[in-house]
This record gives structure tokens, sequence and C-alpha cells, in this order.
């Protein structure tokens, strides 16, 4: 009984993508963004972010714990881009960073969740991954 089933975390989330599908999204990025960015801050920033996967589930775990006390049951994670205030950065220079929100509203409130439901501003974002200097290319 239950031998057919797929063994918990066995399975391949549907929404992966091709490593030849990342270095397309990687590359489009690189020569419609890239240039213009750096051109204007006045050096090269950094374009991609590190965490290792269980500081990402230890995260996980924390907003899935915190919605579910606030009624939340399909909480979900918005990324945002942002970048460090000059002076708050290590190097001086203000680099990029993405944060990560928390969403989701209670049962009943503007819906179940998905990708319009509102940001949950009772949960703290998390930020400070690492970053590679200069940027590593997919």
């Amino acid at each position: 009984m239950g031998k057919d089933l797929p063994k918990k975390g066995k399975k391949k989330p549907a929404k992966c993508i091709t490593k030849e599908e990342a270095k397309e999204l990687q590359h489009a990025w690189c020569c419609t963004r890239t240039p213009e960015i750096d051109k204007t801050i006045g050096f090269e920033d950094t374009r991609e972010f590190w965490w290792s996967v269980e500081e990402l589930q230890e995260y996980l775990k924390y907003v899935k714990k915190k919605s579910k006390k606030q009624g939340i049951e399909n909480p979900g994670i918005r990324i945002y881009f942002g970048a460090y205030p000059k002076e708050k950065c290590k190097m001086n220079k203000g680099y990029s960073t993405v944060f990560l929100a928390p969403t989701g509203a209670p049962i009943g409130e503007l819906g179940k969740g998905g990708d319009s439901a509102p940001n949950n501003y009772e949960i703290e974002p998390y930020n400070f991954g690492g970053v590679g200097h200069p940027p590593n290319v997919y």
C-alpha cells in the first residue's frame, strides 16, 4: 500500500526550468539591464544572491507558523529588488539586494492568497544573503 506514491521531496516541482532556460534568462538580464545599471551607478553591481537551503527552510517554517496563527492558510513569498544605502553598504557602494516578503490574508479577506495576495506586514521580511563580486554568471 502506498508503494506507487512518490516520496516526499523526490518529485520535481512543476515550475522547474531547464538550465538552458535559466542561462537564457540570465543572458537577457545581462544584455538588457546590466550595462545601463552599471553605467548609471558607476560600478559593476551584483545580480545574484545566495542563502543556504537550511536558512531558507528556517525562514519558510517561521512564515508558515506565524501565518497559521494569523489564520492564513496559504502564505506566499514575494521577492523584491532593493539597494543598500551607500553609507550602510560594507564596500561603500550601495549594491543591489533582494529581500523576501511574506504575503497572505486570512480566509475570507481578499481571497485565499496567490500571486495577488497582499504583503503580510506583520511578519518580518528576510534579507542578508551572500553575493558574488564580481557576480557569478549562471
